[in-house]
């Protein structure tokens, strides 16, 4: 593949596994994944030389067929570190899903200096808010927001935050300044020995109760020690950021888990530790389907008998 002629010495995040047939757990009806991420042809999509890593090539496509598996209605394409400010392939995609009569979602990585123009050409593709990433380079960085959010306000935006929250300064005042919702990634995407008792995670569960802050159940093996499922490890840290808002809980793929140094999860199995990690219906089905549904815009879903019996 051509990497855009940059060094080739990066290293390369590995494809995810097929998704397997049947299922072993049924997602609620009207689930919404929300958070997944596209890589297209390098050619057509360059990629960013200022990137960590070397994705693996999984389009839309193949999203759409994990969903169709997977049982999920709508989703959420999250801009990848490594296309930078480059928000064609996420722009390509959700026209692509218009034209499909698919409702889904992007968020886009902007640059500081966008015009009012360019915001409301994304809004009307379905882009609802920009994220930044402090994990991976290639993205905006803190005072690219502070600079953003007044202008995000007036689009209805959230910011998403890929963040340690362990290592994030004075998060809560930071956080709490901006007048935008905020999600935070991955369950604040610190190391799950650090425990719920960390500073930092104990600060997030006070945000969350506040109410104006989200935070994704997403991406546990990023946070792990072990090195496959079930990550035990994590559960501590979930159940605390459920226990402190079951409303501002929200749940996402991370789909097609790009660059990540364990063992590559299957999708249903992941899917299924949420059902250990919330083992009352109605909450997951908050988290799955009914607060995604508010934070992101869609219509309340409307219960058929069917779904009632499940």
């Amino acid at each position: 593949m051509d990497w855009n002629h940059v060094e080739q010495d990066l290293p390369s995040a590995v494809p995810p596994r097929p998704l397997p047939y049947p299922l072993t757990f049924r997602l609620p009806a009207g689930s919404i994944d929300c958070h997944l991420h596209l890589f297209g042809d390098s050619v057509r999509y360059p990629l960013s030389e200022d990137r960590t890593y070397n994705p693996a090539e999984f389009g839309l496509k193949d999203a759409l067929e994990m969903h169709q598996a997977m049982g999920t209605s709508h989703g959420v394409f999250i801009q990848p570190s490594v296309y930078g400010y480059d928000n064609r392939l996420l722009c390509d995609s959700l026209v692509a899903c218009r034209e499909r009569g698919l409702d889904y979602r992007g968020i886009a990585v902007v640059s500081p200096d966008i015009s009012d123009e360019e915001l409301e050409r994304l809004s009307a593709l379905g882009v609802c808010g920009i994220r930044l990433n402090l994990i991976f380079s290639g993205g905006l960085r803190w005072r690219d927001v502070v600079v953003l959010a007044d202008r995000l306000a007036r689009f209805k935006w959230h910011l998403e935050c890929l963040i340690d929250v362990s290592t994030f300064r004075d998060m809560e005042a930071r956080l709490g300044s901006l007048p935008v919702p905020v999600v935070i990634d991955h369950m604040g995407h610190l190391a799950a020995t650090r425990g719920p008792d960390c500073p930092g995670f104990a600060a997030l569960c006070r945000m969350l109760k506040q109410g104006r802050t989200w935070v994704k159940l997403s991406a546990p093996y990023r946070l792990t020690t072990r090195g496959r499922l079930p990550y035990s490890d994590v559960t501590a840290l979930a159940r605390a950021l459920v226990n402190a808002n079951p409303e501002r809980v929200i749940w996402g793929s991370d789909w097609p888990h790009p660059y990540i140094g364990i063992e590559m999860p299957e999708e249903d199995m992941l899917a299924e530790l949420m059902q250990h990690w919330l083992p009352e219906r109605e909450v997951r089905e908050k988290i799955f389907r009914d607060n995604p549904r508010k934070l992101y815009g869609y219509p309340a879903f409307v219960k058929s008998k069917a779904d009632a019996t499940h």
